[in-house]
């Protein structure tokens, strides 16, 4: 469960984390964008589009819901990002472990 990441010790970094939603959206957004999904041999559509996710995750994040990205990059190698709330929605009595000053 994404939400027990927060638990992981020396895992924080200033520089993700974000008091604002728009700038973790930026972060998905420019992660998404230098690692793009493949496209399948037959031309179809294998993931939602980049703004279904935006939207999305403009919708869930300000209410404490964690977002996950995962899909297999142009070279086949899977990738998985996630931005995940403190306080979190499915995990309030979780400390934050590195509160926004």
């Amino acid at each position: 469960m994404t939400g027990h990441w927060l638990m992981r010790q020396n895992q924080t970094a200033v520089e993700r984390t974000w008091t604002r939603v728009v700038g973790a959206v930026t972060w998905l957004k420019s992660t998404y964008e230098a690692n793009p999904p493949g496209e399948r041999d037959d031309g179809g559509r294998a993931y939602v589009t980049l703004e279904h996710k935006i939207t999305y995750a403009m919708d869930a994040l300000p209410r404490g819901v964690d977002v996950c990205w995962v899909h297999y990059t142009k070279s086949q190698s899977l990738i998985s990002f996630s931005v995940v709330c403190c306080l979190n929605h499915h995990h309030p009595g979780l400390p934050c472990p590195l509160p926004p000053s």
